[in-house]
């Protein structure tokens, strides 16, 4: 009785293998580019040797290295691995960082400034948290029965008040100039979502 081979293990080889052609040949296409750019390098740094001396040749050599780096950074393909690693290193830095703090203060302050703000910007992300409380805790779709849930949100109080500011089913606001949601507004919300 023979035993089948193991496909996993027969196909990585290759793939590798393959992967590497693409990358010999990838070289291999870009040839023309890559002569002119070294034609470019050599003659500006013996025209500047020749005009500055051997100073300014060597600093021609040293820009033209800069530029490349960026050019091959900035146009080189970026490959899955890299690409994941890059966003998850963003999400680290954004986290941490003032600018991801000043991003969402920012976002706060318009959203409570312009109504249309609140709309496009604040709105969606509280109606996506009240939704996953729901379909957590309740195992009630937003969407789908705005009615139990806003029942589940105002828990017995007969003030509508927060839940015109989360019913999905409320056009957005087109002008610009009427005000956003009051910050008490704002906070009896979040308090709402963490207790529901």
């Amino acid at each position: 009785m023979t035993s089948e081979p193991d496909a996993g293990a027969d196909s990585l080889p290759v793939q590798n293998a393959g992967e590497s052609n693409r990358a010999a040949a990838g070289w291999r296409t870009v040839r023309a580019e890559l002569l002119i750019t070294a034609t470019m390098v050599i003659a500006t740094a013996v025209a500047s040797y020749c005009y500055a001396g051997e100073t300014a040749g060597f600093a021609t050599v040293a820009i033209w290295a800069v530029v490349i780096l960026i050019l091959l950074r900035i146009l080189l393909p970026v490959t899955k691995a890299e690409a994941v690693s890059q966003d998850e290193s963003w999400q680290v830095r954004t986290q941490g960082s003032y600018l991801g703090f000043w991003r969402k203060r920012g976002v706060l302050v318009d959203a409570s400034t312009n109504m249309r703000s609140y709309d496009t910007d604040l709105r969606p992300t509280l109606q996506h948290l009240l939704a996953a409380r729901l379909a957590e805790r309740h195992g009630v779709s937003l969407y789908a029965d705005p009615e139990a849930a806003r029942r589940l949100l105002l828990d017995g109080e007969p003030d509508d008040k927060l839940w015109y500011w989360l019913d999905p089913e409320r056009p957005a606001e087109q002008r610009s100039m009427r005000q956003g949601i009051p910050q008490r507004t704002l906070t009896a919300i979040v308090e709402r979502l963490e207790q529901l």
